[in-house]
């Protein structure tokens, strides 16, 4: 990769700074999880979506799965899932994703999935069943848990909170203003219900967002204190990156320095842990926030 290309086919071509360059992961056990990937034909988010971090992650013992299919019922205009009628749920998942997490030796496991609002329970019962089976499989493994929304059917969450992962995720992705344009079925006041009911749950708390989606720097910091309001413990803020021509442009690339600057107010706003940086994905560095 060049220090700087383009991104998408957005109208004034912003071009990617040299910031973002990644470099190409390395290490014995990045090697040794890759070859098992490939031998078994695991499947891990890690790759289906690129992450800037797979190295890195895979050499600390974190990998990243999606469970109930590959087809969303939602249309995010950041997210390069598929849109469309999801297929019948495959109830031998849970087995798979749990044999997938021992062969891996994964020391720190998230789960996350495509919203399935086709579902009456919203796929709550195979989270149940995957969380189980990766305990029963790997004891010693510990989880997070990157979850929907399950359009505010608040019993459906209630499972997630039975069976007590020890980390409950839900990602608020961007600021109040923009959220019906970035996450058209969703509302932002729903998500902050949903990490409120999670903490009251006893549920270690975290949450994502993207900046450069054109948010003011007063909206970040309203963000970041609603995300307080409910106690959350764990912050991430990383750079949007537009999948691809169809998706929402890049409107800035947010420096290195800003991100730190929220790093640091975040860390004074109370949350326990804050990532903040271009590259930061919801999962990065996910092994540390096990304080």
């Amino acid at each position: 990769m060049s220090e700087i290309e383009e991104i998408g086919n957005s109208p004034e071509r912003i071009r990617k700074p040299k910031w973002l360059k990644v470099k190409l992961p390395t290490g014995e056990n990045y090697k040794k999880v890759r070859a098992l990937v490939s031998e078994h034909k695991l499947h891990t988010i890690c790759e289906s979506g690129s992450c800037p971090n797979m190295g890195e992650c895979w050499g600390e013992g974190t990998a990243t799965f999606m469970i109930l299919g590959n087809i969303c019922t939602r249309s995010c205009g950041f997210c390069n899932v598929k849109t469309g009628r999801p297929e019948e749920v495959d109830t031998f998942e849970p087995g798979r994703v749990a044999q997938s997490v021992k062969l891996m030796q994964v020391k720190h496991a998230v789960i996350t999935s495509v919203d399935r609002d086709d579902l009456k329970d919203g796929g709550s019962d195979i989270w149940a069943q995957t969380i189980r089976a990766i305990r029963h499989q790997s004891p010693t493994t510990t989880m997070e848990t990157l979850i929907p929304d399950f359009a505010g059917k608040w019993e459906n969450l209630q499972v997630i909170i039975d069976v007590a992962p020890e980390i409950v995720s839900h990602n608020l992705e961007t600021v109040r203003r923009l959220t019906k344009s970035v996450r058209i079925q969703a509302k932002y006041d729903r998500s902050l219900e949903v990490l409120f009911r999670l903490k009251k749950g006893g549920m270690r708390t975290k949450s994502g967002v993207m900046l450069g989606l054109g948010e003011t720097h007063e909206e970040v910091i309203e963000t970041m204190q609603d995300l307080r309001s409910v106690e959350v413990d764990i912050l991430t803020l990383g750079q949007y990156l537009q999948p691809s021509a169809k998706h929402l442009p890049v409107d800035e690339f947010i420096t290195p320095e800003r991100f730190e600057e929220y790093r640091i107010l975040g860390l004074e706003m109370g949350f326990r842990y804050v990532e903040s940086g271009p590259l930061v994905r919801s999962s990065y560095h996910a092994e540390k926030h096990m304080f």
